[in-house]
């Protein structure tokens, strides 16, 4: 091992390396949030001006930070934010946090991870921690970051840390959050996967667990959100075949939950929504064809889970005509725009592609979340109206797109001529309509 090398692990375990977070939303800022917590001095770069005003103004915009945890921090010194890239010559550690979307073509957008990299490369000194912890396809680290590190001489596992260190960021999950949740991290040699883990071992109270190399870490991510993709399609195939049966799939799903063993349950819904569950297949299905391999099974179930905002409005359409409305000019109201409930993150939500077909159908569409009060789709902007008597009576369907806690579902089920509820929310209250129903 090169000459300052164990100089700076040892900076690593007793916390007086200088922590840089490259992108500040849903991953970055609570890794950012928890690294300062634990004693780091941490520095956090974002291109956008306006999250790095309010982190420096100790105010907080993402749901999984405490507000008072930021403020106090911030008010410490242990944490500050700059959209000055210079800045990076001072820290020891690198986390790499930055969005990796699809591109039209549904391939892999790796050019934030690459932007990224760059500016590192060019402040990279000997004994630094690069940890890439946005999520993407196998060989990411090794074959994308790796050689850009690379070229001004220095190299992985010889002159400096390397590692793929997995997000697992569950919007809104009220048990695991940053501090508590297993992290995974896998080095291109032992040495760097012991930097990775000494750093979150210092810093969270999951356990680190340590995989042989980095294409193991960013497998096993995939992983995690293809099986979910997978037995979300499987629930959402359900429903469809169920619904054309007359058979209630939500008390299907409650009577195979009984089973103790061999059964896990998934819930069908309007569609996949987030950054991860939706996108995050793509990625291995994209790196398969390199190997001349189709991954089938993944592919279908993306499918079927993108089939989903359509089979939603054509049950509306349905439901609709039974009532003799057609959907040219009926009035809508759609009940949550977030992906999931009790967040405020429209991410790739169902609820958008719902919205747009709605519309082209010739719908009136109006909506209310409570946690996002306005927005846009394609350049519209859209309001989100208060859930009044008036404002379900006046609709000739109401469509719950996403079943948020805070909603008076008493109220909804007494005022709304006809519900649409694509998520269960009325669970126990519905029974005493005949003017509703479930996916």
């Amino acid at each position: 091992m090169a000459v300052g090398m164990e100089s700076a692990l040892a900076k690593i375990k007793d916390k007086s390396a200088i922590i840089g977070v490259v992108g500040l939303g849903y991953v970055g800022l609570p890794l950012a949030v928890e690294k300062a917590k634990a004693g780091y001095r941490v520095i956090g770069f974002d291109v956008q001006q306006k999250r790095v005003d309010m982190v420096n103004q100790g105010i907080n915009y993402i749901g999984d930070v405490v507000d008072e945890e930021l403020a106090w921090i911030v008010d410490q010194g242990q944490l500050q934010a700059t959209t000055d890239y210079s800045e990076m010559n001072q820290v020891d550690v690198v986390a790499i946090c930055v969005p990796t979307p699809l591109d039209p073509y549904q391939q892999p957008d790796t050019s934030y991870v690459e932007a990224s990299t760059r500016e590192i490369a060019q402040r990279l000194h000997r004994g630094a921690l690069v940890l890439l912890e946005s999520t993407t396809y196998p060989g990411t680290t090794e074959e994308v970051v790796q050689p850009i590190l690379e070229e001004g001489g220095l190299k992985a596992g010889d002159d400096f840390y390397l590692a793929f260190s997995p997000e697992r960021v569950d919007p809104g999950n009220k048990v695991y959050n940053t501090k508590n949740t297993p992290k995974v991290v896998g080095g291109v040699t032992p040495a760097c996967t012991e930097a990775a883990a000494a750093l979150y071992r210092n810093v969270l109270e999951g356990e680190v667990f340590e995989v042989s190399s980095p294409a193991v870490a960013e497998m096993e991510k995939i992983l995690e959100n293809t099986f979910r993709n997978i037995n979300i399609a499987l629930a959402n195939e359900m429903a469809i075949l169920c619904n054309k049966m007359g058979i209630d799939y939500w008390e299907v799903i409650e009577a195979a939950k009984t089973k103790p063993y061999g059964f896990m349950p998934f819930y069908p819904g309007p569609g996949l929504g987030g950054h991860c569950i939706p996108i995050d297949p793509y990625y291995l299905t994209w790196k398969a064809r390199e190997y001349k391999y189709h991954t089938r099974l993944i592919e279908l179930a993306g499918e079927i889970n993108n089939y989903m905002p359509d089979f939603v409005v054509e049950r509306t359409m349905k439901i609709l005509n039974r009532y003799e409305r057609s959907m040219n000019g009926s009035k809508v109201l759609v009940l949550g725009v977030a992906y999931k409930r009790d967040i405020d993150d429209m991410r790739e939500s169902p609820a958008i592609d719902i919205i747009r077909r709605l519309e082209k159908y010739g719908a009136e569409v109006r909506v209310n979340d409570p946690y996002i009060p306005a927005f846009q789709i394609d350049g519209k902007s859209y309001e989100s109206e208060k859930v009044t008597s008036g404002l379900l009576k006046e609709a000739d369907i109401v469509l719950i797109t996403t079943d948020h806690s805070i909603y008076d579902y008493f109220l909804i089920a007494e005022q709304a001529k006809v519900i649409f509820d694509t998520r269960n929310a009325l669970k126990g209250l519905a029974e005493i309509r005949a003017d509703y129903e479930k996916i």
